[in-house]
């Protein structure tokens, strides 16, 4: 995509929307669709548009461990070779107690690159958890950085409800 682009009032208001939570809902996609006036299928075709023209890159969830039930989560970061890096993050990442798992680059300092949270009951359960994970990729390794406090998780938004209005 070249240049400055031009968005629509339709366009606003579907960006909009996107950036609210997805509704828990078997077809989040209808039901974001119903909001904004149109078919999930129009819906879907403009996000795919939008991740085409790399105006949304990704979709991100957001676990409030607390409310959901868990006491206790902890950064995992693995230190393990780039060669086997993405091998590894597969498996870690099917664990069900991981809710995000992502490669970065090792630095001199720290030669960590895969991270992955976890949650559990108990900050033991935590490291229970990663040590079967450890096991099952042969990671030797690892830390666990345990939260200590919850800040504020917020979407940057790109249009408020008046820009959606007609004419702007």
């Amino acid at each position: 995509m070249s240049g400055k682009r031009q968005f629509t009032p339709l366009e606003k208001k579907i960006i909009h929307e996107l950036q609210q939570d997805l509704p828990v809902v078997r077809r989040p996609f209808a039901a974001v669709a119903e909001r904004v006036g149109i078919s999930e299928s129009e819906l879907l075709e403009k996000v795919r548009e939008f991740v085409a023209d790399d105006i949304i890159r990704r979709f991100g969830a957001t676990l409030r461990h607390q409310r959901s039930g868990f006491d206790a989560n902890a950064m995992v970061v693995w230190e393990v070779e780039v060669e086997r890096a993405e091998e590894v993050g597969n498996i870690l990442a099917s664990f069900r107690e991981v809710s995000h798992c992502y490669q970065r680059p090792a630095m001199e300092n720290w030669p960590y690159r895969l991270f992955t949270m976890i949650h559990g009951s108990s900050p033991e359960v935590c490291r229970e958890i990663a040590q079967r994970m450890a096991d099952a990729v042969g990671v030797e390794k690892y830390d666990l950085l345990f939260t200590q406090e919850e800040l504020k998780k917020t979407t940057m938004a790109y249009f408020g409800e008046s820009e959606n209005e007609p004419g702007n």
